[in-house]
């Protein structure tokens, strides 16, 4: 009878490895195990090893709910290590989910197709999501399409999300739930434009105002109601129309399915108030508005609810030119108006400030007719004339050869200032070219014969300003001290006069006022008369005559005689006839 041999150390070996089918080669496998116990907080599991091993109950149960385990189930762990320094096997649930999750995400994220996660957990830029094991980073700006300030409502609840990237060696994964809800919601918009059409009325909700219009949200694809088709009138800003969240009624007014961009207007399903314009104002008709709006060029009036009408900058005023409109209006400000043209099919009125006002010039012709004596301030001095400001607010001109009788244009304009107030003779009155010709000479009943043309004469003439004439020599006493010059009394009439800066002295560097004193006595030569008969005086004029007098009686100074001897001659003469 033949005997078995005694096995081997090394059958032994094969033998036991052939039982345990290899047990090395279940490190870093998945292995489906049974849970023999439950230990406090550890599930016991047999997976064929020597040993069993120990997994916590948590790793059981999703975030935040409670596990659901018990003995006899059959698990699916990851063998990590078959022995430990215990002798027990190194198992775990979270890595056999996660690697079945990784294959399961490599699989849908090569397919670009979505992946159910629930959100668990806030981080430092976003949150983290729970994709069947596997833990992935949602950014803050993948959560919603637009910013969201709570997400409560959404943690803890199975969703959707889109894989945008993943690295399973660093077990980096980054969702989003905003692709998901982009995407669905342009389906929904191409499905919902096609029910829309143009001219159809639809109800909205406003979910965003801009300056220029709102965004009104049509029930999951959104239109532009822009500012200017929200009303008929004038709309400043949106927001004096609608508010976020109103319920509003539109029209759509057009559709670019290529774009699947919708524009919205409300003034549509209102009536124009631009039919029949033309027929309710007529040109010439007056009218009564309000101003809304002022620019450079003009001023805008709103004649009724949607109708405005532009007042050029041109038709504002009748006398005030070069102004800007806001100087003639304010906004709010009740004007009455003048239609002057019509354009219905354009949309537009022109209207007149000022031909809603009488004519200030046609005012004047009434009041002063030809002939009649004005009074007013000189305004403005030219080469040609004097600008005289009149009642109305308007200017008449004296031409400079009608200020006075006997004296050129140049001479004559000299003889006023800027603001000094005189009187003239209405001429001739203008009112289609605006112009009303004065002149001041006519005033002077001697026409041309009175002290004016006398003094022009060598030999004088009759007398003028407190009994003077032109040529004569004065002793005058300082009566005032101005810029221009000196205001002077005439003897002991009380009649008054004037010299100028410049004939103040021969010398220039003596031609200042402020070198006389009030109550000086000085001698001047009259050399002419203003408007009103008031003698114009000169020391210039007389120091001048004095010297031409003395050359011709005493001597010439080309003989060899200074002037200063001829001079000396003469008032030595002077002082003894008067002894």
């Amino acid at each position: 009878m033949a005997t078995n041999p005694t096995p081997s150390r090394d059958d032994f070996a094969a033998l036991l490895e052939a039982s345990l089918g290899g047990s090395e080669s279940f490190e870093g496998r998945v292995v489906t195990g049974t849970v023999t116990g439950i230990e406090n907080d550890m599930a016991v599991i047999d997976v064929g090893l020597k040993s069993e091993g120990r997994v916590p109950l948590r790793e059981f149960a999703a975030p935040g709910e409670k596990a659901e385990i018990k003995i006899g189930d059959q698990v699916e762990v990851y063998v990590d290590r078959v022995e430990n320094a215990y002798g027990e096997a190194m198992l775990s649930r979270d890595r056999a989910r996660r690697e079945a999750a990784w294959d399961k995400l490599e699989s849908e994220f090569q397919e670009n197709a979505r992946v159910d996660g629930v959100i668990f957990g806030r981080v430092k830029g976003g949150f983290t999501v729970d994709l069947g094991g596997a833990v992935a980073f949602l950014p803050g700006s993948q959560v919603d399409i637009r910013p969201v300030r709570d997400v409560t409502p959404l943690m803890g609840m199975p969703q959707p999300f889109q894989v945008l990237k993943m690295d399973r060696k660093r077990g980096n994964i980054v969702v989003s739930r905003r692709a998901v809800l982009e995407e669905t919601r342009a389906e929904q918009r191409s499905g919902l434009i096609q029910t829309l059409a143009e001219g159809q009325t639809v109800d909205g909700v406003v979910k965003n105002i801009t300056d220029y219009g709102a965004f009104v949200d049509l029930g999951g694809i959104d239109g532009l109601l822009h500012v200017t088709d929200m009303s008929y009138k004038r709309v400043g800003h949106p927001s004096e129309v609608l508010g976020i969240g109103d319920t509003v009624k539109v029209q759509i007014v057009r559709i670019n399915r290529e774009t699947q961009r919708i524009s919205l207007g409300m003034k549509q399903l209102e009536s124009d108030p631009w039919e029949g314009a033309a027929a309710k104002y007529s040109v010439g008709q007056k009218a009564t508005g309000r101003v809304t709006n002022i620019t450079d060029y003009g001023a805008f009036v709103e004649l009724e609810a949607g109708v405005e009408g532009l007042v050029h900058v041109s038709e504002m005023s009748w006398v005030k030119k070069n102004v800007h409109p806001g100087k003639i209006v304010s906004t709010s400000q009740e004007v009455d108006v003048v239609v002057l043209e019509v354009d219905e099919d354009k949309r537009r009125i022109s209207l007149g400030l000022k031909q809603a006002q009488q004519n200030p010039w046609e005012a004047f012709a009434s009041q002063y007719p030809a002939g009649s004596t004005v009074e007013g301030e000189v305004k403005n001095t030219t080469e040609f004339g004097l600008f005289i400001g009149l009642d109305g607010d308007v200017d008449g001109m004296v031409h400079m050869s009608d200020i006075a009788w006997g004296v050129n244009g140049e001479e004559a304009l000299e003889l006023h200032h800027k603001g000094e107030t005189v009187k003239a003779v209405v001429l001739d009155v203008d009112v289609e070219k605006e112009r009303i010709s004065l002149g001041m000479k006519q005033l002077d009943s001697a026409g041309g014969g009175g002290a004016a043309a006398s003094s022009s004469s060598s030999g004088g003439g009759s007398s003028s300003g407190g009994g003077v004439n032109k040529g004569e020599t004065v002793t005058c006493t300082v009566a005032a001290i101005v810029d221009g010059g000196i205001e002077v009394t005439l003897g002991d009439s009380g009649a008054t006069g004037f010299i100028r800066r410049g004939d103040l002295s021969r010398d220039r560097d003596e031609q200042r006022p402020e070198r006389f004193q009030v109550g000086q006595k000085v001698d001047a030569q009259v050399i002419g008369f203003d408007r009103s008969k008031k003698p114009n005086l000169s020391i210039k004029s007389l120091q001048i005559s004095e010297e031409k007098e003395a050359v011709k009686q005493y001597g010439s100074s080309d003989s060899g005689a200074s002037l200063g001897d001829i001079l000396g001659e003469a008032l030595n003469k002077a002082k003894d006839a008067k002894k």
